[in-house]
């Protein structure tokens, strides 16, 4: 059962992302930034260049968005910040704020972990197999799953749309006590999924929309059946290598590539660091990646633009039935399914968050926030670590928040859960 479409479809500036020409808010940024950045190679090419910072900004959007930056960092007393804004694939300014380690500046090759960004990148993966012909989003996944109850009735485009009323395991007190009693532990595929069907289901599939991590869990494991080849190899070929992504890559251990941002966290109670605390239970095996700010911003236009998808799967990417859904119900709590609206909504494996195409991910001590305006050509990349004063919450977010207030005012990114 396919959710009830939006005859509205995505939002009208997505639509208008091929333009050619460049907008008016790009022309202003590229008249008003420094010229070492005006001058700086686009996000897209690096051909292995390191990620460093661009010139220090005297004046103009570069040295706002420094500003805001540097007051975030204060305010919300991050260890960290490092950010990369561009236009039309330009840069725009590249920086990094504060430390990875006491007395370790912290810089724009450090690597840390995109959580849930690469759930856009199974999203992408999965609807280049469908423009391929190998797969329809409508097909069962009982075909590639046979043990996943009722996976005669859920479909790739439930699990990649979020759709399919299974519940949240990171959502349950008993696997959160266990991760806090033991953040080093490796947690495997069917231990999470089991965690998951051993609950009964929020509501029917295809019903209703709320995000739960099992379903990105299977979908990993329907795209290796269906392809015969390994998650973090098919991801390669399809999406990381396509746009140019070299400093992004998964991880089966909790190692990270050097030079390494490293975090700390206080869930447990005292601030303590987490860089190395187990992601396994994260999401997929094989799409547990890292990455640097500057794959980062390459991954928010690459992915936001639709540029490795047709016209048609573009749209499903953005809008794949689940417009209006996410209201709560009997068996869903208002706390689970948050409703949605043609502006805030969940499409395959990410965010659209008013004109922006988003992803933000949060990890004991990481966050980060992806964030693509099509209309404007705008790619917003942040990545945060916490100082020991630091509120939960996604602070990576809520500064591309401010940047884009500052760079892009008639285009806001709103709240979403």
């Amino acid at each position: 059962m396919r959710p009830p479409r939006s005859t509205s479809g995505p939002p009208r500036s997505a639509r208008r992302s091929r333009r050619a020409a460049v907008t008016a808010v790009a022309a202003l940024l590229a008249l008003a930034a420094p010229a070492a950045a005006a001058g700086a190679p686009t996000n897209d090419t690096r051909h292995g260049r390191p990620c460093v910072a661009s010139g220090p900004p005297e004046h103009g959007p570069a040295r706002e968005v420094l500003r805001i930056a540097e007051r975030a960092k204060a305010e919300m007393d991050l260890k960290s910040v490092i950010l990369r804004v561009t236009v039309d694939g330009r840069e725009l300014v590249t920086t990094a704020l504060g430390e990875s380690m006491t007395g370790v500046p912290a810089t724009p090759a450090m690597h840390f972990r995109n959580g849930n960004i690469a759930i856009s990148y199974m999203g992408t993966a999965l609807l280049r197999l469908v423009d391929q012909g190998r797969v329809r989003l409508d097909d069962p996944v009982a075909r590639w799953l046979p043990g996943l109850e009722d996976g005669d009735r859920i479909t790739l485009r439930m699990l990649a749309a979020s759709t399919t009323g299974l519940v949240d395991y990171v959502r349950l007190p008993e696997f959160q006590q266990a991760v806090l009693a033991d953040p080093f532990r490796r947690w495997t595929a069917d231990e999470l999924v089991r965690l998951s069907t051993g609950k009964d289901r929020w509501y029917e599939p295809g019903t209703n929309w709320s995000y739960s991590h099992a379903n990105f869990v299977l979908l990993g494991a329907a795209l290796e059946k269906i392809t015969g080849t390994r998650l973090d190899v098919l991801l390669r070929r399809q999406v990381l290598g396509p746009l140019g992504l070299r400093e992004t890559s998964n991880g089966f251990t909790p190692d990270i590539p050097t030079p390494v941002l490293h975090a700390f966290a206080s869930d447990r109670g005292r601030y303590e660091e987490s860089t190395f605390w187990n992601p396994s239970w994260t999401t997929a095996p094989g799409a547990v990646e890292t990455t640097d700010i500057c794959d980062l911003a390459s991954s928010a236009v690459g992915i936001g633009s639709g540029r490795l998808l047709s016209p048609a799967s573009y749209e499903e990417l953005l809008d794949p039935g689940t417009v209006g859904l996410g209201h709560a119900t009997r068996t869903c709590p208002a706390t689970v399914c948050l409703a949605q609206t043609e502006a805030t909504h969940y499409g395959l494996g990410l965010l659209v968050l008013g004109d922006w195409v988003s992803q933000h991910p949060l990890f004991f001590g990481y966050s980060a926030s992806q964030d693509y305006l099509p209309s404007e050509r705008l790619a917003i990349a942040v990545s945060t670590t916490n100082g020991p004063n630091a509120a939960a919450g996604h602070s990576a977010h809520t500064i591309a928040q401010r940047i884009a207030a500052a760079l892009a005012p008639d285009h806001p990114i709103p709240d979403f859960g």
